[in-house]
């Protein structure tokens, strides 16, 4: 299978969860990384919001926030192919659809926040593997800007099992995972030998 047809394959398979199955999912995932000392101890969080039957973020958001901590969401720039992370004080007030449809900073609402800044990023892709490589939606907004973030800032991908495959055809610019966790399970990603 091709990197093609493995991204086409899993996206058809996600949207065909149902509503209840999404929700169920994502409140075990959700759950299991809130018990996480990484969450618990982080100050700055990045979380994409979801879209097209990712795992929902929305909780997520609200908790952190409750929490005091400081929650950045990303804003595209198409014409840069840049990923803006932009802190927001009022969820879901300060967002609108944005580039594709996905929720995004109104622009009075853009807050540019230092990517060293950022603790902990949840990252969104179409399927993961094993060793922490992960298959974006072919964009490669999310590699360029991981590459920017500090050598302590920690990923966690969020993804159903279905998205979980023997391998993804990562690139050598691709930026892996720390942690991926699932509604089944909640893995460690061991660190690559040089």
């Amino acid at each position: 299978m091709s990197k093609s047809a493995l991204r086409k394959a899993v996206l058809q398979e996600r949207m065909a969860l149902s509503s209840a199955e999404v929700t169920e999912n994502s409140k075990l995932i959700i759950n299991k990384v809130m018990a996480m000392k990484e969450y618990c101890q982080a100050k700055t969080v990045m979380m994409y919001l979801d879209f097209r039957n990712e795992v929902r973020t929305g909780t997520l958001v609200s908790r952190s926030m409750d929490d005091g901590k400081r929650v950045v969401v990303p804003a595209t720039e198409k014409k840069d192919s840049v990923l803006i992370p932009s802190l927001i004080v009022d969820y879901p007030g300060d967002l609108q659809p944005g580039n594709w449809g996905i929720l995004e900073p109104k622009p009075h609402c853009l807050r540019p926040v230092e990517p060293g800044d950022i603790d902990l990023v949840f990252v969104p892709g179409v399927a993961f593997d094993l060793r922490g490589n992960r298959l974006g939606y072919g964009g490669g907004y999310y590699d360029r800007f991981l590459a920017k973030l500090s050598s302590r800032s920690v990923f966690i991908a969020l993804a159903f099992e279905i998205q979980v495959r023997r391998y993804v055809y990562p690139a050598v610019h691709d930026i892996a995972m720390h942690y991926l966790v699932t509604e089944k399970r909640l893995i460690k990603i061991l660190p690559r030998e040089k």
